[in-house]
């Protein structure tokens, strides 16, 4: 009996004993190879799991002796890891996916068209916050995040945020950016400048293009391609890090950020300050300075519900760097001629500076609110809604007379230009207005004025999206925007003038300046009686629906896609042309279709289509944008865009592979360009529309990745395309004064002689190569290089009502360099991490682009070194 009792109660022990047993372990981001708090560690096949502490840290209880774990994380790739014993089982590191960006999106899921919520594939490329954190901050602009992209190409010009970006050869007017699912064009003319985005780099959870047709259900402008910038929400774990930055040049940056994490009331807020300045990005007069600020509060009330409000901005100055003679750049490729020193400038204000000052100055302002609520109605349906707002003020400064002086070695005289307005006799300056002084010289006056750029912009974007049955997805949605623009220019600096009494009709002397500060301007710019040359405002509304069904089953899947929109053009001019305008109406729309065939779970082969007919850019409405009224006769048509695209997918444990073929007609389009004609013996200023230009882009693109031992990452890319100009319909030319029109030409050799003249925007063909990995714990290098060729300079000549085609041969091919190196170590409980980056290492000044007044040739080598305490 007794060997009996003591057998029971040895069971029990052991029986206790094993119950209680544990697995630990720790996670490892194995990109920024740090912690991963928040993991999901779950035992496979079993409800039985936890998740990751703040240092990366689990600890489950098991009930077999062995099994299977499985530790997972949003964006992350999941993996699994066998343990036949209990205890701990050391280190699991998670590699982030690149192709789930739509897994770290918190909030607005269902109005952020990422390509992973469409099973039919798109063309696209992503950028991890990894990767953003590393090498697009600092004197990086953010458009050049995606340079290592197929058919994508990013002209850095030497300013900070000039840069362009251009998709199968379309310029960004025609490429859609979209910011947490809210459309940035610009309402009136497609433009996005990204120096008003600068910020974006710091608080991005990533960025994802989407070249040509792309998932977007938006009726947007994505001829080329849409780029969908992802910012962070609220983030739910606490936690926060401080970061110092140096580069080339002066420049300097400071970042804090911190995050609460959720509390037990489903509140938390998130936190995100920096300033930056620089001496110049690398060309001369190029300096810079600005801020980033960052706030956002979360609310989650229950499982079915919840809202994020989010307010950024960052405000910026830098100086600017246009086109150069080919002579300038090579006697001195860091030349510009639009900046001077103040030494001695004393405009009755008292001040006697050594500060440099730019005669092109951009400063803008632009502080962007949204709200996203997301409702989870039950586990088929869900309704996503973001309401935003953004109010931009700001401009670019420019010379405004005749009397402009510079030294002899080409800068700005502004010391100068102060003592040759100081000897004005009557004080008051205008353009044309020529004076003679003591030595008999004939002068003019200068003053530098701002052209202002305020607008007011908000609108609402709502989407209804439901799992039908098992194979088909629906959803519906509305995009809704109301815009209006304030254009007019106003006095910055007098330099010793006591007024300016040109360019207004009402003869009134304006007395008052207005600095180009990015925070006065929000408040303090010029009201209607001190403005100059000229003030008008436009609004622009905008209504639109949209629908998807997509239908999936087994190998197959297809979409269908729509969207209709009216949009409303009012220009209401001052000064010059009084009035509100005629109200125009424009009705466009967009149909996609698409389907994919998985041949196996390695290969899947795709088919996309679609048709917009998109309404035309204000800019192009009115025959005289600044000074008159008059709609352009007959209306302007919508520009009609045909695209095709097909290709393959191909995706076998560490190798990736995509193959894309695109075809793109794009047709009935207008080119605005401003000129002067001989009419009646008078030479006359006149805005050209040339109508009914049509474009044919084709192309194909191969992008590969490979990851050798689960620790380096390999890619590689090339593009090749084949774009040209086919026609031209008719050309009108109005006078730039009285918007009358003063000639149409319809037919001619000169309009067909346009067919197959190659577009000039950007290289039709592109490769490169990048390599990253951890070459010991802690210590990670990156590189990517790049390869550019078959950048023409044939051109047409659109300057006159004549169309002349000139044949400038091809940019020189180039290639450029970059490279980063990066150590990270734990600084007691925190982790500390340096990071240094050079761009263009092999220091090759190449010319990167042309415009009509000479070339843009690249920045030398440029580097920043920064430092980082994650806390």
């Amino acid at each position: 009996m007794k060997k009996m009792y003591f057998a029971w109660v040895a069971f029990l022990m052991t029986t206790i004993a094993f119950s209680q047993a544990t697995i630990t372990g720790t996670v490892i981001d194995g990109e920024l190879n740090e912690p991963l708090p928040g993991a999901s560690v779950v035992i496979q096949g079993t409800t039985n799991g936890t998740s990751t502490d703040f240092d990366g840290k689990f600890q489950i209880d098991v009930t077999e002796s062995s099994g299977t774990l499985v530790v997972s994380y949003i964006g992350y790739t999941s993996k699994t890891v066998a343990f036949t014993t209990t205890g701990s089982i050391g280190s699991i590191t998670l590699e982030p996916d690149a192709e789930q960006l739509g897994e770290v999106v918190v909030v607005g899921s269902g109005v952020i068209d990422l390509a992973e919520d469409r099973k039919t594939p798109v063309a696209v490329s992503t950028v991890t916050k990894g990767v953003i954190q590393r090498k697009a901050v600092g004197n990086v602009d953010v458009a050049e995040i995606v340079k290592n992209t197929p058919s994508v190409y990013v002209s850095g010009q030497t300013g900070f945020g000039d840069g362009q970006l251009f998709m199968r050869g379309f310029d960004q007017t025609n490429v859609a950016v979209l910011l947490n699912g809210q459309p940035v064009n610009g309402m009136e003319d497609g433009r996005v400048y990204w120096s008003n985005w600068a910020g974006i780099a710091d608080v991005a959870n990533g960025v994802q293009v989407q070249r040509g047709l792309g998932s977007s259900k938006l009726a947007i402008s994505s001829v080329g391609g849409t780029m969908n910038l992802v910012m962070k929400s609220t983030d739910r774990e606490q936690g926060g890090f401080a970061r110092f930055l140096t580069g080339n040049d002066g420049y300097l940056k400071g970042t804090v950020s911190y995050d609460t994490g959720i509390n037990d009331k489903g509140w938390s807020f998130s936190l995100l300050l920096d300033h930056w300045q620089a001496e110049n990005k690398w060309a001369d007069g190029t300096f810079g300075s600005g801020q980033t600020y960052f706030f956002s509060v979360g609310y989650k009330p229950n499982e079915d519900h919840s809202f994020n409000f989010l307010i950024t901005g960052a405000p910026q100055q830098h100086g600017q760097r246009w086109s150069q003679s080919l002579s300038t750049i090579e006697e001195n490729p860091k030349f510009n001629q639009h900046w001077g020193y103040t030494s001695g400038l004393n405009s009755g204000t008292g001040y006697y500076t050594d500060d440099i000052e730019s005669e092109r100055t951009n400063f803008y302002h632009k502080p962007v609110a949204n709200l996203n609520w997301d409702w989870l109605i039950n586990d088929k349906s869900q309704l996503s809604t973001v309401v935003y707002a953004s109010v931009g003020r700001g401009g670019g400064t420019g010379d405004r007379g005749d009397g402009r002086v510079r030294t002899d070695d080409g800068q700005m005289d502004y010391y100068g230009i102060e003592q040759q307005n100081l000897a004005d006799p009557d004080g008051i300056g205008q353009s044309g207005d020529y004076f003679i002084l003591d030595d008999g010289e004939e002068e003019g006056n200068y003053i530098r004025r701002s052209s202002m750029n305020n607008h007011l912009w908000y609108g609402l974007v709502t989407n209804y999206e439901t799992e039908l049955n098992e194979y088909f997805d629906f959803n519906v949605g509305a995009d809704f925007r109301f815009y209006t623009g304030d254009h007019f220019r106003q006095v910055t600096d007098f330099y010793g003038l006591d007024g300016w009494a040109d360019d207004r009709p009402d003869n009134l002397v304006v007395t008052e300046s207005f600095d180009y500060n990015p925070w006065s301007t929000l408040f303090d710019y010029a009201d209607e009686d001190q403005r100059i040359d000229y003030d008008y405002s436009e609004t622009i509304n905008y209504q639109g629906i949209f629908s998807q069904v997509e239908y999936s089953k087994n190998k197959f899947s297809a979409f269908l896609q729509g969207a209709v929109s009216n949009q409303s053009y009012v220009r209401d001019g001052r000064l010059v042309g009084p009035g509100k305008s005629d109200k125009l109406n424009k009705i466009g729309y967009n149909l996609k279709g698409g389907m994919s065939y998985d041949v196996n779970e390695e290969f899947t082969l795709f088919v996309n289509s679609g048709h917009y007919s998109r309404q035309p850019f204000l800019d192009n409405v009115f025959s005289n944008i600044r000074y008159s009224n008059d709609l352009v006769v007959p209306d302007v048509d919508n520009e009609e865009i045909t695209s095709v695209e097909s290709g393959f997918r191909f995706n076998k444990g560490n190798f990736r592979a995509n193959f894309d073929f695109y075809y793109t007609n794009w047709d009935n389009r207008v080119i605005l360009t401003t000129g002067t004609e001989m009419i009646d013996g008078d030479e006359v200023d006149v805005n050209n529309f040339r109508r009914g230009v049509r474009q044919e882009h084709k192309g194909v693109e191969l992008d590969l990745k490979y990851r050798i031992a689960n620790k380096y990452n390999l890619g590689g890319y090339i593009s090749a395309g084949s774009w040209n100009y086919r026609s031209i319909d008719r050309i009108d030319s109005y006078s730039d004064d009285s918007g009358e029109l003063l000639s149409s030409v319809t037919s001619g050799n000169d309009l067909n002689s346009v067919d197959g003249t190659h577009i000039t925007t950007a290289p039709q063909t592109t490769a490169g190569l990048t390599f990253d990995g951890e070459i010991f714990k802690g210590l990670r290098i990156d590189a990517n290089w790049n390869f550019y060729e078959r950048h023409y300079q044939n051109d047409i000549d659109f300057s006159g009502s004549d169309i002349e085609t000139q044949d400038n041969g091809i940019l020189p091919s180039y290639s450029l360099l970059d490279a980063g190196i990066e150590y990270a170590f734990m600084f007691g409980e925190n982790k500390l991490t340096l990071r240094a980056n050079g761009f263009n290492l092999l220091d090759d000044i190449e010319l990167q682009q042309t415009d009509d007044f000479g070339y843009y040739n690249t920045n030398g080598f440029t580097w920043n070194a920064s430092v980082r305490y994650d806390f």
